[in-house]
């Protein structure tokens, strides 16, 4: 399949496949005649396998890694697991930011909607955001 076909049928668009074929985590064989990448059914496969992945939360750069691992012939599934619980706390700790930012901006708005609007007088730039300093 040269990488139009290839794109149709792993629903990619066909940059997303020159980038992954950079990247390495394609490795397509070369026409002789006319040097166009020709895309395998292995190489189907493997482009369904980095779509799940990264589905899953799991960066390029994490999935080269379980892709290297297996293609030395080791399982790579103790790496997966390590990696979604390392990602799993990172997710819990940004939620956790999250929330508290999210909470933060409510009681800013809320404060706000009594105060007028103000001009910068030099010294303040916007009374608004000054205001916020104490949540």
């Amino acid at each position: 399949m040269r990488v139009s076909e290839f794109s149709r049928r792993a629903q990619v668009s066909p940059e997303v496949i020159r980038y992954y074929t950079r990247l390495g985590l394609l490795k397509p064989s070369r026409d002789p005649e006319n040097r166009y990448r020709i895309f395998s059914d292995a190489d189907l496969k493997r482009i369904l396998f980095i779509r799940r992945a990264k589905r899953l939360g799991y960066t390029l750069a994490e999935i080269a890694e379980i892709l290297h691992e297996s293609s030395k012939g080791k399982s790579p599934c103790p790496k997966v697991r390590e990696i979604i619980q390392r990602r799993i706390k990172e997710n819990r700790n940004d939620l956790e930011e999250l929330t508290a930012l999210h909470a933060r901006m409510e009681n800013a708005l809320a404060l706000w909607e009594t105060m007028p609007d103000g001009i910068p007088d030099g010294d303040s730039i916007c009374h608004l955001i000054e205001s916020a300093e104490e949540l």
